[in-house]
């Protein structure tokens, strides 16, 4: 068996599109956006999302993804925006907390967003709410489609923390209120960018690394080093999803706005598909390779007691002075609610 490193998406695409593209006219337009690393599931929804633009315009708007940091690092895209470098890019909310001090909430840990249906709802929303669109307009950037990042699980060397008191001491790779979380454990977070975090493991400089299961520890090679893996542990996510260029998107014609919008669904749909594809390959070789940790419901209620609440009430109020941020957090709770109930 083979870990999923590399998926065709093309069945994912015309499972998630009419098989009658209509056609758009308009003028030729050439778009760039900036992504770190390879292909991957979260990038799936946006490739789909081109292909589609691509096809519904017959050729005339074209976005092309430059990959590996080409056209700049991964902490660097929201400056790339800013100087209208490139017409969007991919950014993940916790590479700079101090550009998206807002966008952080999605990074707090234990939100209700398990459920697929209720996370792409609840981020649809969210990307609306003035407090994320105000973080982005600062970096002339608008938010366009949510990464819909899984849950995060952790891969590790050495010691297997089979109890909770097992992670202290250790190097985890994990940053923003996930990274807190790790710490009221006793752990020390550590906030690499994922291409870097490959070499970090290896090198011994972290001991483990949270990222989105499974589709992220295989796409930057953790679980190629890992000897252990937790399958519940569920502390939360984080948003690295993609934005455009508002000087890009204003200049457009109206009716290749309103498509890029009215593929949005498509692309989400599209990436909760291949994470789902990534976990039905992933998760056996998991099993196979690597000792999987899996807590009792007392020592995972004993987690979100000292590391759920705290951090909540902590993040809120060191950002009260900057904006809403009980808002921001209650928005989350308010719309997936709705999202249950719908």
């Amino acid at each position: 068996m083979k870990l999923m490193k590399k998926m065709s998406f093309v069945g994912l695409l015309l499972a998630s599109t009419s098989a009658a593209a209509q056609t758009v006219e308009g003028p030729e337009v050439n778009w760039s956006l900036s992504m770190w690393g390879n292909p991957r599931a979260l990038s799936a929804g946006m490739e789909a999302v081109a292909e589609q633009v691509s096809e519904q315009t017959g050729g005339n708007f074209n976005i092309e993804i430059f990959y590996g940091g080409q056209l700049s690092g991964s902490r660097e895209n929201l400056d790339g925006i800013q100087l209208n470098a490139f017409e969007g890019a991919a950014i993940c909310n916790f590479y700079h907390p101090g550009k998206n001090p807002a966008w952080m909430v999605f990074s707090l840990p234990f939100l209700p967003l398990g459920d697929p249906a209720v996370d792409q709802y609840v981020r649809s929303r969210m990307f609306e709410h003035p407090a994320i669109v105000a973080d982005m307009a600062a970096w002339n950037a608008i938010p366009y489609m949510s990464g819909l990042l899984p849950q995060y699980e952790v891969l590790g060397k050495g010691d297997a923390p089979t109890e909770l008191s097992g992670w202290e001491g250790l190097r985890v790779r994990a940053g923003g209120g996930l990274g807190d979380a790790m710490e009221a454990l006793g752990a020390t977070k550590q906030t690499l960018p994922a291409g870097e975090t490959s070499t970090a493991f290896q090198r011994g400089a972290v001991d483990a690394a949270a990222f989105p299961y499974t589709y992220a520890h295989v796409s930057f090679g953790i679980a190629e080093e890992a000897d252990w893996f937790t399958s519940n542990m569920a502390p939360g996510t984080s948003e690295c999803g993609w934005v455009l260029n508002k000087t890009a998107y204003d200049a457009l014609p109206e009716q290749y706005q309103t498509l890029l919008m009215e593929l949005r669904g498509m692309g989400m749909d599209v990436e909760q598909a291949a994470y789902a594809a990534a976990d039905e390959t992933n998760l056996p070789v998991f099993r196979e390779t690597m000792q999987e940790i899996v807590y009792s419901d007392e020592q995972i209620s004993e987690f979100r007691e000292v590391a759920g609440q705290p951090v909540w009430d902590a993040w809120i109020a060191a950002n009260a002075d900057a904006f809403d941020a009980q808002g921001v957090f209650d928005a989350i709770w308010e719309y997936a609610e709705e999202a249950q109930n719908q």
